[in-house]
This record gives C-alpha cells, sequence and structure tokens, in this order.
C-alpha cells in the first residue's frame, strides 16, 4: 500500500458529515467575509503521517483555503515545530479544524508507534507488519500510515490472502483438510497456517503451506521452529510482542513479526491549530 488508499475521499467526505450533519452552527457566528490565517503545530516529537487527508478536508470544504506544508509526509517533526500554515475564509478553517486535526493525530501516531518498532528491528532481517486490527471505516488509511512509519502491511482484509486459524481447522475437520480447500479455492492467494505446535508445522509443511504464524510460542519455541522449518515457509511471530521483546524475537530468525498494538492501541499525538492574529 505505497500509494494513497483508493477510498481516502470517501472516507473524509463520512468524517465530515458525522462533524457537520445540518451545519457548523459555531462557525456561522463568524460573517462569511472574514479571512484568517491559522497554523497546526505539533507539541511532540513524531513522524508526520496524514497531509493528502488534510489536503482532502478542506478541499471539500472551500477551494478558497490555501494550504502551505512546512513539512513532508513522513517526516521527523520536533516539539514546537509548525506543520502548516493555512489562509482563507474564516469559517471551513474553523469548520475543518477538528476532522483535519483528527485524521493527522491518528495517522501520525500510528506511524510514529510503528517507526519505535522498526528502529528496534535495525540490523535484522525481520520485517513489522500490522493486523486487521484498525479501527473501524479507517483501515486502508491505517496501514497507509504503517508503511509511513516504516512497516509493512499483512493482508488488507479476509479477501486477499488465506490466514487459517484454530477455529477455521476445527470447522474444515483438519489443518491439510482446510489448506487443500484453499488451494482448490483460490490457488492464487497465499495461504498462511495459525499454529500452535511444533507437531503442527510439520503437518503444515507437509502440504506446502506459504506461511506459518507462531502465535504465542516461547523464544525456545521459534528457535526451534526455526530450525524445523529450514525457510520452506515463511514464519511470523505474533502474541506478547512489545519494545521490550521485539528484539529478542528477531533475533530468532523468524520473517516477520505481527503487532496488532500498532493500529489497535494508536495514542494520537498532540497537536493545536491557532488562528493567528492579524
Amino acid at each position: 500500500m505505497n500509494n494513497l488508499p483508493s477510498d481516502l475521499i470517501e472516507t473524509v467526505q463520512n468524517a465530515l458529515q458525522e462533524d457537520i450533519g445540518s451545519g457548523d452552527i459555531t462557525a456561522q457566528l463568524i460573517p462569511t467575509e472574514n479571512w484568517a490565517k491559522a497554523q497546526i503545530i505539533s507539541r511532540e516529537p513524531a513522524i508526520i503521517c496524514g497531509i493528502p487527508w488534510v489536503d482532502e478536508v478542506f478541499r471539500q470544504l472551500d477551494e478558497q483555503v490555501t494550504l502551505s506544508w512546512q513539512v513532508q509526509e513522513g517526516e521527523h517533526v520536533q516539539a514546537d515545530q509548525i506543520l502548516l500554515y493555512l489562509t482563507g475564509p474564516a469559517r471551513p478553517l474553523l469548520t475543518g479544524e477538528r476532522t483535519a486535526l483528527n485524521f493527522l493525530q491518528l495517522l501520525s501516531g500510528t506511524a510514529t508507534q510503528t517507526n519505535h518498532y522498526v528502529q528496534k528491528l535495525k540490523g535484522t532481517s525481520t520485517q513489522l507488519l500490522d493486523t486487521r486490527k484498525t479501527l473501524p471505516g479507517l483501515r486502508r488509511a491505517q496501514k497507509y500510515a504503517v508503511h509511513c512509519g516504516g512497516g509493512s502491511n499483512h493482508r488488507l482484509g479476509l479477501y486477499d490472502a488465506f490466514l487459517i486459524k484454530e477455529n477455521h481447522i476445527m470447522a474444515a475437520g483438519s489443518l491439510s483438510q482446510a489448506v487443500t480447500q484453499a488451494r482448490l479455492l483460490a490457488p492464487h492467494l497465499p495461504v498462511e497456517v495459525e499454529v500452535e505446535t511444533l507437531t503442527q508445522i510439520t503437518e503444515a509443511l507437509a502440504v506446502q503451506v506459504d506461511s506459518l504464524l507462531l502465535d504465542n510460542f516461547t523464544l525456545p519455541q521459534l528457535r526451534q521452529a526455526v530450525e524445523l522449518v529450514q525457510k520452506r515457509a515463511k514464519l511470523e511471530a505474533s502474541g506478547g510482542v512489545n519494545l521490550n521483546t521485539v528484539r529478542t524475537i528477531a533475533e530468532t530468525g523468524v520473517d516477520f513479526i505481527s503487532i496488532g498494538a500498532i493500529t489497535k492501541h494508536v495514542q494520537a499525538i498532540d497537536l493545536s491549530m491557532r488562528i493567528l492574529p492579524d
């Protein structure tokens, strides 16, 4: 997902409708002819992500609003750094303030948290993956932000890759049966199987899965899995991962580490927008 999400315009439309509803009654206190200049400042260090969403917010509200970005998408910024100057009719500046900041704060928070993990993985061959544990309606936006932070995307949804978990195996009858059916259903899509034991790894390798999700394996078990698989499938570690453990997990030799927290437990970056005096 290196390119902008295809649903960006629709996502902004929905966010504006959610906030404005039948009209911004407070902004109506300002005369329509009044113009203003504003700035957005970061109150803490961050990786900035979400510039296209901010641009789209004000494009949809009033194309007379001009935006002069002082930073680029994916750039590291410091506390009290000015990110953006906005000039235009005062009403749309005020109306769009919260929606624009919501996107910029959330996506910058996602990118920043992702980058904290990526920095921990430097010098290893392990890639950081996101998950489907995203905020409803913002999956594509958050996965874009993961890329901004230096991470990689796992599958986008339930339609672009198989991930056969314990419940799928139980419902299908066996791991082998589930994988066989997946190959028949969509032979062009990758097949990943979640395993909990070394025995399951052996069974999965026998049916030539593309990758294995090692669920809550201990460090010794991860090392055993790497030794057993011998590069015959990609290995993804998941569960019990945090900034204190991610490096040690990577050093076992797994190919990927997936972390739901980078999108699910994201903390918004502290940003503020202020109307400047004349």
